[in-house]
């Protein structure tokens, strides 16, 4: 269970303006001028109910090693959280605010968008569909590019530390539940669009 933001942390981060100007785009696709990837996962067995309630509590962030504060326990449209990787003076902080909700008969997730203080600047989706043959499908898709001189000077290396986090994401899910992955997709290796 993530720890509450205090007061004063959450009012905060709600009057924090988005660091992109594209909020929401996750929802049809990437906006030229960012990496952009999606990577999904889709297995059978899964409880869709335990999966759902996983996701919405931030279980999947803290089961693939960050540690949140979020305003509030359970994801809403407007709750604001700060995200953290690492320990100590090397703790990486990212705030975001969840953008929207996805809450649609077979389709449950939510967008969230980065707010200074981030080191990338975009937004990332993550979505839980059932198919009518009792598949889950999991799928991470996000939009970003650098917005602090450390993200900067990552390089490649920043684009594999997001690699490396959507495939614990992804497998933060399935953690501890019976089921057989089905499938795994992963497109090429995306490069920045121009724009």
């Amino acid at each position: 269970m993530p720890s509450l933001l205090t007061p004063a942390e959450t009012a905060a981060l709600e009057a924090a303006p988005f660091t992109y100007s594209e909020v929401g785009a996750t929802a049809a696709g990437a906006p030229p001028g960012y990496y952009s990837y999606s990577r999904s996962r889709r297995t059978y067995g899964i409880d869709v109910q335990a999966a759902t309630d996983r996701l919405l509590t931030w279980k999947i962030h803290e089961a693939a090693g960050l540690t949140v504060a979020s305003s509030s326990e359970r994801v809403a449209a407007g709750t604001v959280a700060r995200v953290s990787l690492g320990v100590g003076p090397l703790r990486l902080q990212a705030p975001c605010k969840v953008v929207y909700l996805v809450e649609e008969p077979g389709r449950t997730g939510f967008a969230y968008g980065t707010l200074p203080g981030h080191p990338e600047s975009g937004e990332q989706l993550f979505l839980l569909e059932q198919a009518h043959d009792g598949s889950l499908t999991f799928s991470i898709t996000a939009f970003s590019r650098p917005a602090t001189a450390l993200a900067r000077a990552g390089g490649p290396i920043t684009r594999w530390i997001q690699d490396t986090m959507a495939s614990r994401y992804l497998a933060a899910l399935y953690a501890g539940h019976p089921g057989r992955c089905f499938e795994v997709r992963r497109p090429e290796r995306p490069r920045p669009q121009s724009g």
